[in-house]
């Protein structure tokens, strides 16, 4: 019994030191603390940091480089001196540090001017994941770093953090799993107010490379501004960061192209299962299309299974729902079935569902308000009234017009006209009021905008 207790234990501490293995140590970089081996001696003629920037709550611990207000701005000059780093870059006295700066960027010493000019100063707002650099006898030594937010960074095109600009140091994205992390608080590095290991972030390059960046002021959070790519500051163009943006349809679009849309109109883009991958299918947005958001809010969208096609967002899609909760049809037998049922557009055999979005009304741009709402999507044909001697057919329609009951007096009859309708076999009775087919019957598109929908751009 002893011996076997024994082996238990021992288990039991393998497996501890396994648990505590799978961690990886990530080193707390607070800001204003100089670094050890830094490239460039920080002195604070390179960059300064923003030291009393408290970390914002971030609505993801994913973020993609075109987040709007994903990074900070301010008036103030010099945050980064892009010109001296390219100086001491090229200086032949740096020509090993240089060497090794370009290696761990991935470029060749003679374009390290080019590529630094592409760059962009901009300030950190949540503490954020990062490979940091060390230059250590002559060599870069990496380390995996968590930045605290109000450090300077200069991002590239796709929103990354390229350079700690207070020491020159290269960075390069994060790679491990942000939620087997180690925090280690050393060598000067305190931890800071607001620190919370749920809320540090790790960012992704954006879809598609940036032309500008969306910035949040840090002096006055209700000025937003836009930074052009490779610039700092001198171009900066201020806009209003409290103006609200309506959401975007965006059912059937791939994440990627979704995120980009809410991107141009200063919105955030989220998903409940991370960052999923930028062709899955987007089938509904929470809030949905229409819905007022200040700039920066997030968009949290749904994503299709895998293998289910885009273009068919599920039938609880909020973007396809009707213009109006309210049915008028209180009297079924002076109207009649509403311009969304199957007569206008001839009786088919075919029971038309929320699946065929080209058979089931006339457009999207005139919904009818006689139509149910989408609370009943399982009444979307008429029952033992329908008529069962009309057949479908591509025929050039007879002198027979349809009744008053089938063609509201807003839509014309269409080429689809049924041949042998008969007015008495068609008309529905007082005991089924008309629910021919709900309005989300037509899923919405990406082709046709949501009622409130805003221009693209950030504002």
């Amino acid at each position: 019994m002893v011996r076997r207790l024994a082996v238990l234990l021992a288990a039991a501490v393998i497996l501890s030191g396994c648990t505590e293995q799978r961690l990886f140590a990530v080193k707390a970089v607070a800001a204003g603390v100089p670094s050890l081996a830094p490239f460039f001696e920080e002195d604070g003629s390179l960059g300064t940091d923003e030291m009393k920037l408290r970390p914002e709550q971030p609505h993801s611990g994913l973020q993609q480089g075109n987040t709007p207000g994903l990074y900070g701005g301010t008036q103030k000059p010099k945050v980064c001196d892009v010109d001296r780093l390219k100086d001491f870059l090229t200086d032949p006295r740096n020509r090993q540090k240089a060497r090794e700066w370009a290696r761990i960027v991935g470029i060749t010493p003679d374009r390290i001017e080019g590529y630094i000019d592409d760059l962009t100063p901009v300030l950190l707002r949540h503490d954020t994941l990062v490979k940091n650099h060390d230059y250590k006898k002559g060599k870069a030594v990496a380390f995996d770093a968590l930045l605290e937010a109000g450090i300077a960074v200069l991002v590239n095109d796709q929103g990354l953090p390229a350079v700690k600009c207070s020491c020159g140091n290269p960075l390069q994205s994060f790679d491990k799993d942000p939620e087997k992390i180690s925090v280690t608080f050393e060598d000067g590095n305190k931890k800071w107010d607001g620190y919370e290991k749920s809320e540090v972030v790790t960012v992704k390059p954006s879809p598609q490379p940036l032309e500008q960046i969306a910035l949040i002021d840090v002096d006055d959070p209700d000025q937003g501004i836009n930074r052009p790519v490779g610039s700092s500051g001198e171009n900066d163009e201020p806009f209003d960061a409290t103006k609200q943006h309506a959401v975007p349809r965006v059912a059937g679009m791939t994440f990627d192209q979704a995120s980009q849309r809410l991107s141009e109109l200063g919105l955030a883009a989220t998903s409940s299962d991370g960052l999923p991958p930028g062709d899955a299918a987007v089938t509904g947005s929470d809030p949905g299309p229409g819905t007022e958001l200040r700039f920066g809010e997030a968009v949290a969208l749904s994503v299709a299974d895998e293998g289910e096609e885009p273009g068919t967002p599920p039938e609880s899609d909020p973007s396809a729902g009707p213009t109006t909760d309210d049915p008028t049809s209180d009297d079924p037998t002076s109207d009649g079935p509403t311009s969304d049922g199957p007569t206008t557009e001839g009786p088919t055999t075919d029971d038309p569902t929320t699946d065929d979005p080209t058979s089931s009304g006339p457009t999207t741009d005139d919904p009818d308000t006689d139509g149910p709402t989408s609370s009943e999507p399982t009444t979307d044909r008429p029952t033992t009234d329908e008529p069962t001697t009309i057949e479908p057919t591509t025929a050039t329609p007879t002198p027979t017009t349809p009744t008053a009951s089938s063609t509201p007096p807003t839509v014309e009859p269409t080429s689809a006209e049924p041949t042998s309708a008969e007015p008495t076999s068609a008309e529905p009775t007082r005991s089924e009021p008309v629910t021919s087919e709900p309005a989300s019957g037509e899923p919405g598109s990406s082709s046709a905008p949501a009622p409130g929908e805003p221009a693209a751009g950030p504002a």
